[in-house]
């Protein structure tokens, strides 16, 4: 059975919200969710949390998901807070 991908883009002024949008779309689309996270700057505890909870919920369905375009900063508090191992990275 061949992977199908769905592509959402974060926006940074709203990376809870666009999360629990994605977090939806999960249900639509098994397989892989890529998240482009261009536009997200910086990353703060309730995104963090919302990542959490993303992250659980694309395990339970069994969906991979990949973060396209995390800057370092970002990438640094991700992996300060463990979840680097929960996701997948592509520039």
């Amino acid at each position: 059975m061949e992977a199908i991908s769905t592509w959402l883009n974060i926006d940074g002024n709203s990376v809870v919200l666009a999360l629990q949008a994605a977090a939806e779309k999960l249900d639509v689309a098994p397989g892989e969710a890529v998240l482009g996270f261009e536009s997200v700057r910086r990353i703060e505890s309730g995104a963090l949390q919302a990542m959490q909870e993303f992250a659980d919920i694309a395990d339970e369905k069994a969906v991979k998901v990949v973060l396209r375009g995390v800057n370092v900063e970002v990438y640094k508090v991700l992996k300060l807070v463990k979840l680097t191992r929960r996701f997948s990275f592509v520039s």
